[in-house]
């Protein structure tokens, strides 16, 4: 049985498609949805499934081969190297404050001031916190409490502004 690995490509990205496929595989790699030890497809075999060149999975297997993410042997295959608690540390924290700046920029590019980013991270982390029953960390300071909702006690330091609702607004939007 061969393993399906749940990358999508597209065309219409203007990231190469190699680019595309290794930023999806080492995800689910550092993610723990490939655990180690994992046998990967060969490289012809992942090369049909996505319809793609050898030549970009060979890219793709040596490149993350070289970060020590993907280790081969000769005639067993390729496989899902040993990732350490550091690293996938790492990497969510770096993914995480990359998905940040993208955010930022788009702000920035609409012209939003740095005092107005700041105000919507707060607002969007806030409508965050207060989605579904709240993070098990909210239940168990009781902070999920219906009563509570809308209220600085979720998200320590948030500006009050953040939490009023706009003249006019329900405030439950």
């Amino acid at each position: 049985m061969q393993l399906h690995i749940p990358i999508q490509i597209s065309p219409d990205n203007p990231e190469p498609l190699y680019h595309q496929i290794q930023v999806q595989l080492k995800e689910l790699i550092l993610s723990g949805h490939l655990p180690e030890g994992t046998l990967l497809p060969s490289i012809r075999e992942f090369a049909k499934d996505l319809s793609c060149s050898v030549i970009t999975i060979r890219r793709v297997y040596q490149d993350l081969e070289n970060e020590g993410i993907l280790r081969t042997r000769q005639g067993t295959g390729t496989f899902v190297a040993k990732v350490g608690t550091v690293t996938r540390e790492q990497y969510r924290k770096e993914a995480v404050v990359e998905a940040m700046k993208d955010a930022l920029r788009s702000g920035l590019r609409v012209g939003c001031t740095i005092e107005e980013l700041k105000q919507l991270f707060e607002e969007a982390l806030l409508e965050i916190t207060n989605e579904g029953q709240g993070t098990p960390m909210d239940r168990q300071r009781g902070t999920d409490n219906p009563e509570m909702k809308g209220s600085n006690t979720e998200v320590p330091g948030l500006a009050k502004a953040a939490v009023e609702p706009e003249e006019g607004g329900s405030g439950n939007e």
